[in-house]
């Protein structure tokens, strides 16, 4: 039995109108999400700057203008400092059986800072040690490398300046007796500036913490 037309019409009429409003709805969720996509493009921008602004590490300070973290030392004075460090590290390990004191001390104090600290750690082996290497004839040649820096600040609240600490490794080569041996070391070295020029300020068994002046005297 087939249902008059004006039946037909009334019972479609709901599909229609469903119909259009599912139309709108997609029409709004597309407009929306497109929105959202605008605004997460923003965000990596904003990662970028904080790393070139405060999240700088310690070899860097503040960002320039055009973005780039200005370093704490340049490569040339680092290499300037690495020499100073080589120099004194090798030199303390280096002596023989005529070496004396002042004639000794005096090159690498010069290298050094100067205070009573370092005076008291660049000397040569003393007391029963010292006889021993007389008697025997010994000497010492020393080597130094090294390995990678450690830390780079510029204290601007104190004014102390800008100080370098870098792992560097020491072999001595010793000699006495006829005998020979081999010792090696890993010292983490300091130096400060000290106007236009890097002085040693210190020097620690890497690990170990400071030894003081004694282990170095040999007493």
């Amino acid at each position: 039995m087939e249902l008059p037309a004006d039946n037909k019409r009334t019972a479609l009429l709901p599909l229609v109108v469903l119909g259009a409003l599912l139309v709108i709805v997609l029409t709004v969720f597309t407009v929306f999400d497109g929105d959202d996509g605008d605004d997460g493009g923003a965000a990596p921008v904003a990662s970028a700057e904080g790393k070139n602004g405060a999240g700088a590490g310690a070899g860097s300070r503040s960002a320039a203008p055009g973005g780039e973290a200005t370093p704490i030392v340049e490569g040339s004075e680092v290499a300037a400092a690495h020499a100073v460090m080589v120099r004194y590290m090798a030199g303390l390990t280096t002596y023989d059986h005529t070496s004396t004191a002042p004639a000794w001390s005096a090159p690498l104090l010069e290298l050094t800072s100067g205070d009573p600290r370092m005076k008291q750690a660049t000397v040569l082996p003393s007391g029963k040690e010292w006889a021993t290497c007389q008697a025997e004839e010994c000497s010492s040649k020393g080597t130094a490398v090294v390995e990678r820096d450690a830390l780079m600040a510029d204290d601007l609240v104190r004014g102390s300046g800008r100080t370098i600490s870098t792992l560097v490794k020491v072999t001595a080569e010793h000699t006495a007796g006829g005998r020979s041996s081999t010792e090696e070391n890993e010292w983490l070295v300091t130096v400060k500036e000290d106007g236009a020029r890097w002085k040693v300020s210190g020097f620690d068994v890497f690990g170990l913490g400071d030894v003081g002046a004694s282990d170095d005297s040999g007493e």
